[in-house]
C-alpha cells in the first residue's frame, strides 16, 4: 500500500528524488510513479487506448503513463513498454532523474494484474526496436522519449509505418510553441515541421490537443 501523500510530502526533496530511494520505495509500493503528464492528458491517453489491442509506449521512466494505458486496456491487449532507461541525449529528464528497470517493472506488472494487458518490455532504444518490428499493427503509438529534434522525428520516422489505418500517434511535450501550451523544443518542432503545415504527411492529420500532448490520425476524417 502506498504510502499517503501527506506523508511523502513531508520527506525533504533531495531525499525524494534520490534515484535509489525512489527506487526501492517504487519497487515495495510506498510510492507511485511520478506522475509526468496532466490529468487532461491522461484522460486522452486513456480514451485514445480503450479497445485497442496493442499499444506502444517509448519513454517508460517510472510508469506513470503506462500505469494510465494499463487501466484502460484489456486483458487480451499487449502493451508494448520501450526505454533503454539511459538519457543518452540529456533532453528526456531533468538532472539527476532516473529510473531503475526492475522497479518500474514491478510497478507496472502490479498495475497490469488488475484485469490489464500483458506488458511487453524492450529495454532499448526505440529506434532500434521500431526498425525491427516484426510485431501485429499497432493502435497507438505514445511518443516520449527521447526529446532532442533527431531522436523524436527519428521515432515517428521508424514506427509511424506500423500504425493501422484508424490508429494514431501521440506526441508529448510537443506544444511549447502554442499560447496555453507546455512541452520541450524538440518534440514541439517535430509536430510543427510535419503537421503544421499545408501538406502534413499523407493520410495524417492532428486530431486532437490537450496541454503537451498532439494526437494525430492515420485515416482520420
Amino acid at each position: 500500500m502506498a504510502l499517503p501523500q501527506a506523508i511523502r510530502s513531508r520527506a525533504p526533496g533531495r531525499v525524494r528524488d534520490l534515484p535509489t530511494v525512489r527506487a526501492v520505495a517504487l519497487a515495495v509500493g510506498l510510492i507511485p510513479p511520478r506522475p509526468m503528464h496532466s490529468a487532461a492528458e491522461a484522460a486522452l491517453l486513456g480514451r485514445l487506448a480503450a479497445g485497442a489491442r496493442s499499444v506502444v509506449e517509448i519513454g517508460v521512466y517510472e510508469g506513470s503513463s503506462a500505469w494510465v494505458f494499463c487501466d484502460a486496456l484489456t486483458a487480451d491487449a499487449h502493451l508494448h513498454l520501450i526505454d533503454p532507461f539511459v538519457d543518452e541525449s540529456g533532453w528526456a529528464l531533468r538532472a539527476g532523474w532516473r529510473a531503475t528497470p526492475a522497479a518500474t517493472r514491478l510497478a507496472v506488472w502490479r498495475r497490469a494484474r488488475r484485469g490489464g494487458p500483458k506488458p511487453c518490455w524492450h529495454i532499448a532504444r526505440s529506434q532500434d526496436v521500431g526498425r525491427d518490428w516484426h510485431g501485429p499493427e499497432v493502435d497507438l503509438v505514445f511518443i516520449d522519449g527521447d526529446h532532442s529534434p533527431k531522436g523524436c522525428r527519428e521515432d515517428w520516422d521508424v514506427w509511424h509505418p506500423h500504425v493501422r489505418p484508424g490508429g494514431a500517434v501521440a506526441f508529448h511535450d510537443a506544444r511549447a510553441d502554442l499560447a496555453g501550451g507546455t512541452g520541450s523544443p524538440g518534440p514541439t518542432s517535430v509536430v510543427a515541421d510535419l503537421f503544421r503545415v499545408p501538406e502534413p504527411p499523407d493520410g495524417w492529420r492532428i486530431v486532437e490537443e490537450v496541454d503537451s500532448l498532439v494526437v494525430v490520425g492515420f485515416g482520420a476524417r
